[in-house]
């Protein structure tokens, strides 16, 4: 079993690199305890954004698919990061990377196809969906203007 002067002789650097932190952290807190401001008052905390007074409550209720288009969102966000590391490395990758990425572009092609197909990207109220129909009276005198100029 060593002792510790031999651990520290051999770990001296992630010792030190661990008590720096731990002393930068607390020199930080300690230091925004004493220098930060202590004022009181009655507008301290109350929101204030972008320089418009908050008027009404801040808990709202949002409709889920605010949150589902933002997961998409981040979903095939997040593809586009994968597609630009391979285009930058698309020669070394070769004819393996490429299968790779058509098989990954397909899967999600798939799940953007999926996620239309159950209607969680239509943002068109439920009465309202399915119900475009052509009107026949506007073809009608369509038809009938065109016979006039003929």
């Amino acid at each position: 079993m060593q002792n510790i002067p031999q651990i520290f002789a051999h770990h001296w650097a992630f010792a030190i690199f661990s008590i720096s932190a731990i002393g930068l952290c607390l020199a930080m807190l300690l230091g925004a305890f004493f220098l930060g401001g202590r004022a009181k008052a009655r507008s301290k905390n109350i929101p204030y954004e972008s320089g418009i007074d908050s008027v009404g409550s801040t808990h709202m209720r949002l409709s889920a698919k605010f949150y589902c288009i933002a997961m998409f969102f981040v979903i095939f966000d997040v593809e586009a990061l994968y597609l630009y590391t391979w285009a930058i490395s698309i020669r070394e990758s070769g004819w393996t990377g490429f299968i790779e990425v058509s098989v990954f572009i397909f899967v999600l092609l798939v799940g953007l196809l999926y996620l239309s197909r159950i209607g969680a990207l239509d943002w068109a109220p439920i009465g309202s969906r399915g119900r475009v129909q052509s009107n026949p009276s506007i073809y009608k005198m369509a038809q009938q203007r065109q016979s006039n100029n003929e």
